[in-house]
């Protein structure tokens, strides 16, 4: 009897091991997890290229955080407009040579005014980048934050720079936006080459701005820039300075024009506008530098959703503070109304029935 019972359990236990499916995985009571796929970031992009438009560097550009070595004697200025790091790079196509030198700041403000720095007089105006200069076998040019020094053993291969200007890496958002001050400069008679944009003491005084770097007060965080004009006697020039705010602007302005009165500059030389100080000097006549100051006005404008250009610190502490006290306005106006109303409102019903406006 028990040999028949063990023969039925085993026969049972073959049975139910032969209707398993085969190969069938264990059953576990911890839910499957899923897989996200790892994405490696994509390395940065080179400063310079290995190559563009058939030149090919001799080694791997050299780079470098800090100034370089070749800059040491602009290095005051470079840092005041913001360097951030540079790559140097020797090129050669059938023969030729180049030596290319970029130079990225931390926004377009920092590029732009580098690029006025380093442009001379008798450069003539390239179409490379965003804008361009050369004279003789060097072109200077700029594009995103990046400025570029192109020297050639030869004449420069413009259509090659064109190429090496789209292979710089771009600078999208508010970084890569223009300083909007130059365009504040009035057309008629200007030098475009002429043109500096400071928003520093040492790229000022090395450039030999119009007006002392003291007295122009570079610790209020302002904007500056300098153009010359044609005139019937020689040249003038024109100083456009833009503060963070407009009581900054009126406090400088008098300053500037007690200075300039004493030295013996005409009453109307300097002029402001909202947060614009205008100053006119050299050669220009009297109806010109009138017209040249009376051209600088001040319109404010609202933008919804556009980057905006170089915006200091100080200004932004000033759009905050004025912002909060039109919200403080508002809301004490809007209580007034609100008491007006409740308290004229029951005043009334009562005078209307008879009873005293007061029931004090």
């Amino acid at each position: 009897m028990a040999f028949s019972l063990r023969f039925l359990g085993a026969a049972c236990l073959t049975l139910t091991l032969a209707a398993l499916p085969p190969d069938t995985p264990a059953q576990s009571d911890t839910p499957a997890r899923s897989v996200t796929p790892l994405v490696m970031p994509k390395p940065p992009q080179p400063l310079l290229p290995r190559s563009f438009a058939g030149w090919t560097s001799i080694a791997q550009p050299r780079t470098g955080t800090t100034l370089d070595p070749a800059d040491q004697n602009d290095g005051d200025v470079l840092q005041e407009y913001g360097l951030k790091d540079y790559a140097v790079a020797d090129y050669t196509r059938a023969g030729r040579h180049l030596t290319a030198r970029a130079r990225r700041f931390a926004d377009a403000t920092g590029a732009y005014g580098a690029f006025t720095f380093f442009r001379h007089a008798g450069m003539h105006s390239e179409d490379i980048g965003r804008e361009a200069a050369g004279s003789g076998n060097e072109v200077f040019f700029w594009t995103g934050t990046t400025l570029v020094d192109a020297v050639f053993d030869a004449v420069p291969d413009k259509s090659a720079l064109k190429a090496l200007a789209e292979a710089i890496p771009p600078a999208p958002g508010p970084e890569g936006v223009a300083p909007s001050l130059p365009h504040r400069l009035p057309a008629q008679g200007l030098q475009p080459d002429s043109i500096r944009y400071f928003i520093g003491p040492a790229a000022y005084q090395r450039s030999g701005g119009n007006l002392p770097a003291n007295l122009i007060d570079f610790t209020r965080d302002p904007e500056v820039v300098t153009a010359q004009y044609a005139a019937r006697e020689g040249k003038g020039n024109l100083t456009i300075i833009e503060y963070p705010t407009p009581q900054i602007a009126i406090a400088r302005a008098k300053a500037i024009d007690e200075q300039l009165r004493q030295t013996g500059s005409p009453p109307n030389a300097v002029h402001r506008s909202g947060p614009l100080i205008a100053v006119a000097g050299g050669n220009l006549a009297f109806g010109q530098a009138h017209d040249l100051l009376e051209s600088v006005k001040y319109e404010a404008e609202l933008t919804v959703d556009h980057a905006r250009s170089y915006v200091s610190e100080v200004k932004k502490t000033a759009r905050l503070v004025l912002g909060i006290i039109y919200l403080t306005f508002i809301l004490g106006a809007s209580s007034m109304l609100v008491g007006l109303f409740l308290g004229g409102g029951r005043a009334f019903v009562r005078r209307l029935r008879g009873k005293p406006i007061s029931s004090l």
